[in-house]
């Protein structure tokens, strides 16, 4: 398994860190050539609008969009505005999954939150899961998931945190910034199946 991690802007090193941990190879993807014989791909946090200039300068938004055709691909809070196909706002998108994201939707920087969520899916990966703990940082919401596209966690007040639709997996929060693994294990499973 080979897991590239988009590496224009953002937190992508703590992503490859965990990766790396769990034994996947790994690279960081620059340039549309750095998308060749990937398994899949993570989009990290970071500011969506720079990630999506970044990508148009670069000429990966085009191959970025076939690669998703094809692989799978997990964006994390910025990352999952950039995999949307809508988020309010013109700014570049991949336009792949079906949900509609609002930036900062929880406010500022200093509204940024943690909290422990039951999240389901994970049994996938671990049969008997502890809550996972979430860190929101100026973090999108999840607002609408449309055909396909299904609800992975929520809010205790059943805001949309994380979705997934095909290969495809959007997380409002950032699972690389704790030590629990288990979300990138989800998604290894996903770019396995």
């Amino acid at each position: 398994m080979n897991i590239g991690v988009l590496a224009l802007q953002g937190d992508f090193i703590e992503h490859i860190a965990i990766l790396r941990r769990i034994g996947v190879d790994t690279r960081e993807v620059r340039l549309p050539e750095h998308l060749n014989d990937l398994d899949g791909l993570i989009i990290p946090g970071g500011e969506s609008t720079t990630i999506g200039k970044l990508a148009v300068d670069f000429n990966l938004l085009q191959p970025l969009r076939e690669f998703g055709r094809q692989h799978a691909i997990w964006g994390t809070c910025a990352g999952a505005i950039f995999l949307s196909r809508d988020a309010r706002r013109t700014q570049p998108l991949l336009e792949l999954m079906n949900i509609t994201v609002e930036r900062n939707a929880f406010g500022r920087q200093v509204d940024s939150f943690e909290i422990d969520l039951d999240i389901p899916a994970l049994r996938e990966v671990d049969p008997n899961p502890a809550p996972y703990h979430a860190i929101f940082i100026r973090a999108p919401l999840i607002e609408s998931v449309g055909e396909g596209a299904q609800v992975v966690a929520t809010l205790p007040d059943g805001r949309i945190v994380a979705a997934r639709q095909c290969k495809w997996l959007a997380t409002s929060f950032h699972p690389e910034l704790t030590d629990d693994d288990r979300f990138h294990r989800y998604f290894l499973e996903m770019a396995a199946s």
